[in-house]
């Protein structure tokens, strides 16, 4: 006669026998996560094993793997391994007792065993979340022990259990879960491949669905870098980012000291579809998937990094308020920006092909640069500037060094370079060089330039004309005329008197292109001001409050407007010199109606007396 197994029945030891409801309604955000829990409580269990197994010599050599069963009729879901199994003695303490992990007792028993960061304990509240999706979970456990007796052990979702023995043959663990009516779609194998995918797609031991295997149980991080072709780190690329192009660079991180860290992180090519304020980083806990949002990872002026990053010191349920808050992600932080300087360093070492890759990532370097000393002194000299000069790009020491002899320490610079064309054009004639700062944080970069070195200044081209631009072999003006003034004195006096504009001063000089009759000069440091009090929400400020016109008095316009005074031909010389104000001012403002009217009336005109004249 076949004796009776004995059944022990009881209360789970807990604080609260509330504890199922808060488990299914605030300790996951997403009740899909169970899986994510119980797979990785079998892996480790594997784990176990495996250590044991190395350290006892019991010279097991099982294939080992986790498989998950379906059993549509019975609304079963199980998740089963082959690894260090149970006793009952063991289901009473880490189960009954939610000993949130078994770990610190294993790591005591094997303290001399390295790598003690894999072993993260095998069961504790991540076994719970199983009564997120179910009405009754049931364990059958069999121990790796010599003579040891299978456990069966089930839940109802109270605070009562039942534990007995169990005729089970195979070692290792089966948690069977009966799942609730609401939570039947994990009964659809679709729906696990999905789950499993996204949580458990790099474990490093073979998890099967109904018999096939769905993961990569080697990540392309775990191996070394020497080990891997550019080829495999862009095909690992795709399988992440399927419908991306191919990045610019990628990082391969290897770190166990001061902590452990290992992933492979890739800076994307920038389209118009990219969310750069995003997070764009997968990260896991000993491969295990723990989210795609975790921006507090990463510093901010890096948030288009993507791709995964592994940190097995890390809780899998990490909260935002814990990577806040956690010394450590302070560290991981500093990591990436420093192995992000360094590869922008050794990309710099080829200035013609890191210059497409620089403008993709100039913003967030220049950021980077004033949001983290280190960053910066690591990068001080590897800024790169798109130039006019013979080079497409530049470094800023070689351009200063390039001008030394014609404005040294002065850093000519376009913001735009339609609208300054006609300023570009008068550099361009007389061999000046001038970088291309175009973008929206330039203003703000080159001034935590020259902040960081007082003796290099940025002036952009429509701030001043530059002594090189000017004729000083022109000679000296003689007076003449009726009023006996010189070319510039009476040019001066008469653009001033018949424009009368607050705020505008006139200035009269010679300029090696003639072709050039005038144009609009606005101070840097008074536009610069302006222009932040801008960016600090205030009013529209007026760049034009205070601005110069500065006359050619070699332009042969200024010189016909000089003649037709003299003939007293007042009102003609009067229609040019307002053209020759507006003119200059087009590349500088955009006009409203009334003065685009006029603009234009004054255009036709000047047409018509050319006709007439000709």
């Amino acid at each position: 006669m076949t004796k009776k197994a004995k059944v022990e029945q009881g209360e789970i030891s807990i604080h609260t026998e509330n504890i199922f409801p808060i488990i299914k309604k605030w300790l996951y955000s997403e009740h899909e996560i169970f899986l994510r829990e119980l797979v990785s409580n079998a892996v480790d269990a594997i784990h176990k094993l495996q250590h044991v197994n190395l350290v006892e010599g019991l010279q097991l050599s099982d294939e080992y793997a986790v498989d998950i069963e379906v059993d549509k009729d019975a609304g079963t879901l199980t998740v089963r391994d082959n690894g260090i199994g149970m006793t009952a003695d063991e289901v009473r303490k880490y189960i009954n007792q939610i000993a949130f992990s078994s770990a610190e007792e294993f790591v005591s028993r094997f303290k001399d065993l390295e790598d003690k960061k894999q072993i993260i304990g095998h069961f504790g509240l991540g076994f719970y979340s199983a009564f997120m999706v179910a009405d009754k979970v049931e364990i059958r456990s069999l121990s790796y022990a010599e003579g040891a007796e299978g456990v069966h052990w089930s839940c109802d979702g109270s605070t009562s259990y039942e534990l007995r023995s169990f005729p089970k043959a195979e070692r290792g663990t089966d948690i069977i879960l009966h799942l609730s009516d609401d939570t039947k779609e994990f009964l659809e194998p679709a729906r696990l491949r999905e789950v499993l995918k996204r949580y458990c797609n790099f474990l490093p031991l073979p998890i099967r669905l109904a018999g096939e295997t769905i993961n990569d149980c080697e990540p392309l991080w775990s191996r070394t870098p020497s080990e891997v072709s550019d080829e495999q780190y862009l095909e690992f690329y795709r399988k992440l980012y399927p419908l991306a192009e191919d990045p610019l660079f990628w990082i391969h991180l290897n770190i166990d000291f001061p902590f452990n860290l290992k992933g492979i992180v890739y800076f994307p090519r920038l389209t118009n579809e990219f969310d750069v304020t995003a997070s764009h980083i997968k990260l896991f806990c000993n491969q295990v998937f723990v989210s795609d949002d975790c921006r507090e990872l990463i510093p901010e002026f890096l948030t288009p990094l993507q791709g995964c990053l592994d940190a097995p010191d890390l809780p899998l349920n990490v909260s935002r308020s814990y990577l806040q808050n956690e010394p450590q992600v302070r560290k991981i932080q500093e990591v990436l920006a420093g192995r992000v300087a360094g590869k922008i360093v050794e990309l710099a070492k080829d200035l013609e092909s890191f210059g497409p890759i620089w403008e993709d990532i100039h913003t967030f370097v220049k950021f980077g640069m004033m949001k983290d000393e280190k960053f910066y002194k690591k990068l001080a000299d590897k800024v790169v500037f798109r130039t006019t000069g013979e080079e497409k790009y530049t470094t800023l020491d070689a351009y200063l060094e390039r001008a030394k002899e014609k404005h040294a320490g002065k850093v000519f610079y376009t913001s735009d370079e339609a609208a300054q064309a006609p300023y570009l054009k008068l550099f361009a004639d007389q061999g000046f060089e001038v970088l291309k700062l175009e973008a929206m944080i330039d203003s703000h970069f080159i001034q935590f330039l020259e902040m960081k070195n007082s003796e290099v200044k940025f002036e952009r081209i429509d701030a001043d004309i530059a002594d090189g631009l000017l004729d000083t072999e022109a000679g000296s003006e003689i007076a003449s005329g009726k009023d006996q003034k010189t070319l510039s004195e009476a040019l001066q006096e008469f653009f001033g008197k018949v424009l009368d504009i607050k705020g505008l001063k006139v200035r009269v000089e010679a300029l090696r292109d003639a072709a050039v009759p005038g144009v609009v000069l606005l101070n840097e440091q008074t536009r610069r001001f302006k222009e932040m009090t801008r960016a600090m929400g205030d009013a529209e400020p007026d760049l034009f409050a205070e601005h110069t016109l500065l006359v050619n008095a070699a332009s042969p316009v200024a010189k016909n407007i000089r003649a037709l005074q003299e003939a007293g031909d007042q009102e003609t010389a009067e229609l040019l010199a307002r053209q020759v104000y507006d003119l200059a001012c087009l590349s500088q403002r955009s006009f409203d109606k009334d003065r685009m009217e006029a603009f234009l009336e004054r255009s036709g005109r000047i047409l018509q007396l050319a006709g007439e004249k000709g």
